[in-house]
Parts: C-alpha cells; structure tokens; sequence
C-alpha cells in the first residue's frame, strides 16, 4: 500500500478513473450486445437504431480515452459488416 501522501492520492484517483472506465466499458459491450441481437433475430429496423445507438457509445467511450480510437474505428467496422450481413436477404 501508498505510505506517501501523493502516492495514496494518485491511488484514489486512479481508483475513481477505473471505476469510471469500467462503467463506460461495460455499458459499451451491452450496448453493442443488443445491437448483435437486434442485427440476427429482429427486423432491419431495429437493427439500424442499435446500430446507431451501438456505434454512439463506442464513439463515446473513445473520446473519453477508454478505448484507443483506431479499436473503436474496428469495432464500429466489425459490428456494421454483422449488421449487414443480418440484413442481406437469404439464400
């Protein structure tokens, strides 16, 4: 453990930080989650709205530092080719 002050004190606050970026983190992969979902079962409506809602968060949780910008960019990339696959019409 931190015995001096300033160490305790980066200590709390990197504990807040990680707190923050969990909760951004975590609300991200739920968020996307849905949109997988929505892209496989739902209409293609709905898939587009989570999709947007999904490709929002992850633009959200780059800008606040929480992912790198480029695995945001090959999320965004990954999830829009699942989209569209679901869109396709069947063979």
């Amino acid at each position: 453990m931190a015995t001096k002050r300033h160490a305790k004190k980066s200590h709390r606050q990197s504990e807040r930080r990680r707190e923050r970026n969990r909760a951004v983190r975590s609300a991200t992969r739920t968020v996307v989650k849905r949109a997988v979902v929505a892209a496989e079962a739902g209409p293609p409506e709905e898939a587009g709205e989570a999709y947007r809602r999904a490709q929002r968060a992850i633009d959200v949780a780059a800008r606040k530092g929480v992912i790198h910008k480029r695995a945001a960019a090959r999320k965004k990339s990954r999830l829009a080719r699942r989209v569209q696959k679901a869109a396709a019409p069947k063979e």
